[in-house]
């Protein structure tokens, strides 16, 4: 519990055995739950989750959307935190990002990498990327944020099920926020965090993935 709130911290993984267990150790003692989605690796992934004491969910889809579908309607928490499974998110900021989200009379916070603190966590095609689609989604939706593709979302449970989320891939990362960035009932802000390079194996697809999410946003932006 963390100032009478129940935690839930949801991690998306596909062969992330090493990182994965970095992550869970990693969790502030406040966290009441940790659900991990097997997202159909053929490592450890899921033994060593589970040996951590981590709740596991398996999704046979694969994707990073069809990921998240199935863990984030699993949490009992009052709170629901996500990580990516390598280590590359702040666990030791979720209370500070908490209390941001509860001090502000927020319901979703994203947790913005940007500026980077550690330049060496991403490199520059990435960097590229990343300013492409968050001008983009300025450009569609109106929204100025810093960083449309942050994966670490720190909100209040009970406004998941209002949200239309469609993408079973990388797009439902900017999804996610359009969703609660177009809503009349969600009060959406964004915190500063330290990103860190990533623990294993890359798994994106950069000029596939990024392009993907470009038409992503611009289809539903016309829907």
């Amino acid at each position: 519990m963390y100032k009478d709130m129940k935690i839930s911290v949801v991690i998306p993984c596909y062969n992330e055995e090493e990182g994965v267990q970095h992550v869970i150790r990693s969790l502030p003692p406040s966290v009441d739950e940790v659900v991990v989605v097997d997202n159909n690796s053929t490592d450890r992934t899921a033994e060593v989750a589970k040996s951590l004491g981590a709740r596991v969910v398996t999704e046979k889809r694969k994707g990073y959307g069809a990921a998240y579908k199935a863990g984030l309607p699993a949490v009992t928490g009052d709170i629901t935190v996500t990580m990516d499974g390598d280590g590359s998110y702040p666990s030791e900021q979720m209370e500070e990002v908490i209390d941001y989200l509860v001090d502000n009379e927020l319901d979703f916070v994203s947790a913005s990498r940007f500026p980077l603190q550690n330049p060496e966590a991403m490199n520059f095609t990435n960097k590229l990327g990343n300013m492409i689609l968050t001008v983009a989604m300025l450009v569609l939706y109106g929204k100025n944020i810093r960083d449309s593709q942050s994966g670490m979302w720190i909100y209040r449970s009970k406004i998941y099920s209002a949200m239309n989320l469609t993408s079973d891939g990388m797009p439902f990362s900017e999804e996610i926020k359009i969703e609660a960035i177009r809503s009349k009932e969600i009060r959406f802000g964004e915190y500063h965090v330290n990103y860190h390079e990533r623990i294993g194996e890359v798994k994106l697809e950069k000029w596939r993935d990024g392009f993907k999410n470009l038409v992503f946003l611009v289809k539903k932006r016309f829907q």
